[in-house]
């Protein structure tokens, strides 16, 4: 009897441990792997050109609808063309992985997060050096699609932004459809140039004790993907 119990156990103590040892094994989680999966998927985008619609809603400013048309190669080169007026933020009109994940940084895991309903991984990104603008970012990575659904950033001078994507289901890259940035306007003045016909124009300053909160809607249509863009393309001086 001892020796039936004594094979019992020995063929139950693997098993538990087992049961013991996996819970922890799936929660475990690779903050760069998933990472990695992002920038590898994007690679599949050689360059594009695509219609920009930009909607600005600044509190102390009144700023007309205005459109656009950027064009893109890997791995940074990015042209804008806008007819008359446009205000762009810097951070995400031409945002991609690899410029979000250009620097060395170091990055974990936090923990899995629905966003609008989507599995995502929460994870956060710490630039090395001290040369950043960015202190921390976190980033906010849909689990099914690889692609990056938000990301939250704290500069040293220009407070926090948040930015926002949204992606067309039916689309084959991974590009979206709409990105909201938003942003205290007044710290990020620097981070929002104006592409304007009279670049002397003074800014106008907000007034006293009003909000200066901000938002910049950029929806993307007609894309245009691995066109073959030349390098000599971004060379050329466009109209800015």
């Amino acid at each position: 009897m001892k020796k039936f119990q004594t094979n019992i156990g020995r063929c139950l103590l693997p098993a538990l441990l087992l049961l013991l040892i996996t819970p922890g094994m799936a929660q475990t989680k690779d903050g760069q792997k998933i990472i990695d999966r992002v920038k590898e998927k994007f690679t599949a985008v050689k360059d594009y050109q695509v219609d920009v619609n930009i909607v600005v809603d600044v509190d102390f400013l009144k700023v007309p609808n205005s459109t656009a048309k950027i064009f893109f190669k890997q791995p940074d080169k990015v042209k804008i063309e806008s007819e008359g007026f446009a205000l762009v933020p810097k951070e995400g009109l031409n945002f991609t992985p690899q410029s979000l994940f250009k620097k060395a940084f170091t990055s974990f895991y936090e923990t899995d997060e629905m966003l609008d309903g989507i599995n995502c991984a929460k994870i956060k990104v710490i630039p090395l050096g001290n040369e950043n603008e960015v202190i921390l970012s976190t980033v906010w990575i849909d689990k099914k699609s690889d692609v990056i659904r938000k990301v939250e950033s704290t500069t040293k001078m220009n407070g926090t932004f948040e930015i926002n994507f949204a992606y067309d289901v039916n689309n084959t890259y991974p590009l979206p459809s709409q990105m909201v940035f938003s942003f205290d306007a007044g710290k990020m003045k620097s981070s929002i140039p104006h592409l304007d016909n009279d670049p002397d124009a003074p800014p106008k300053k907000p007034k006293r004790k009003q909000l200066t909160n901000g938002t910049v809607t950029v929806s993307y249509t007609n894309y245009k993907v691995n066109i073959g863009l030349s390098d000599l393309f971004f060379e050329k001086k466009g109209k800015k």
